[in-house]
């Protein structure tokens, strides 16, 4: 007796095999059109429009390491910028096997019910030796990846702290000029380092899930500190009761923390992704946040201080792309590795003399 085969993300549609008459200049004129580079404001354009192809492509410009594509990803983020900032960014961390994928899925999927337009950027962790992503969590979200409200780019971590992309926060400026109003950056979850998406979000939920022996550590500071809100997830079955007091034990910790300068009380809840309850409730909490943070102005003040981190940040990124890029430098820096292997130099004498070297 065969087994009904369950319908995957992966297995949409059957693959289409090659006529057997092929018009090669039809071929010629599709791998013309491939090869064409749109320039950056008939991307933004079709950005505009809400043309997921475009916005994919222009992610993938502002991802490039390419020096070369720099100059074209910069006046896309700027065309994008006067139609950004109009959506409510939410970042979700949570150690692995929390449950992150599925209740993104969840979430995304009730936002889209209710009218929503949602954009998932999940940051995958990556392979040390491809520099891929290792989960692929689009493949996962087999019901949210087919809904024509949502869009979901994986992008790997690399060696960024706080498990987001590089280009993460101009991302979410190209998201938001598309038309998305809803942005849910997912993290690979690597602990204290979650700065980095604190820094660009509205909101910052974290996931838990209960006996996982946290509760009792719910004192330690860290990103227990940062959190907005703790959803404590896979609250069904047997494990309700388990949940239930995790929920008390978090609360009781939340309140021996200093008032936030939101002046908000981070608050507990449970949820269950798998059955997708407990999801409208955690929403409709989150736009209370966002209605009292706008109310006494932390909303646009906290906009503000991410914009000037960020600015700082960009700075950092682009001195560093720049030495490392100078040709004396790369061939000086094989040099200096291979007397640091041979045990001839420091690495503070070589930092030094690769630094001398930049500014002669």
């Amino acid at each position: 007796m065969s087994k009904k085969s369950k319908s995957s993300a992966l297995h949409e549609k059957e693959g289409v095999s090659q006529s057997d008459i092929t018009n090669t200049s039809s071929i010629k004129t599709i791998q013309k059109k491939r090869r064409s580079q749109p320039s950056a404001k008939d991307l933004v354009s079709e950005i505009l429009n809400g043309n997921i192809t475009a916005l994919s492509r222009a992610i993938t410009l502002i991802e490039s390491s390419n020096p070369k594509h720099l100059e074209k990803a910069n006046a896309i983020i700027k065309l994008c910028l006067p139609h950004a900032n109009n959506s409510v960014r939410v970042g979700i961390t949570g150690v692995p096997g929390v449950g992150k994928s599925t209740f993104i899925e969840a979430l995304g999927m009730h936002l889209t019910s209710v009218g929503k337009k949602v954009a998932v950027l999940a940051v995958d962790p990556s392979s040390s030796l491809s520099k891929g992503s290792i989960l692929g969590d689009k493949t996962r979200m087999e019901d949210l990846v087919k809904n024509d409200n949502a869009f979901i780019r994986p992008s790997p971590s690399g060696t960024s702290l706080g498990g987001v992309a590089r280009k993460t926060r101009e991302t979410i400026i190209l998201c938001e000029a598309a038309g998305f109003d809803s942005v849910i950056i997912e993290t690979v979850g690597v602990g204290q380092s979650e700065t980095a998406v604190h820094s660009m979000v509205d909101f910052f939920l974290l996931l838990k899930i209960a006996g996982a022996g946290d509760e009792l550590q719910g004192i330690k500071r860290g990103i227990i500190e940062m959190a907005d809100a703790i959803a404590i997830n896979k609250a069904d079955g047997e494990n309700l009761k388990a949940a239930k007091l995790a929920k008390v034990e978090f609360a009781r910790a939340l309140h021996l923390y200093p008032q936030k300068s939101s002046e908000w009380q981070p608050k507990v809840t449970l949820c269950s992704a798998l059955k997708r309850e407990g999801i409208a409730d955690l929403w409709s909490l989150i736009s209370r946040y966002i209605a009292h943070t706008k109310s006494n102005h932390f909303f646009e003040n906290n906009r503000t201080e991410q914009n000037k981190f960020w600015l700082l940040q960009t700075i950092e990124e682009r001195l560093k792309s720049d030495f490392f890029n100078q040709p004396k430098i790369k061939e000086a820096l094989q040099s200096q590795l291979q007397l640091i292997e041979d045990g001839k130099t420091t690495p503070f004498v070589a930092a030094d003399f690769l630094l001398q070297l930049k500014k002669d």
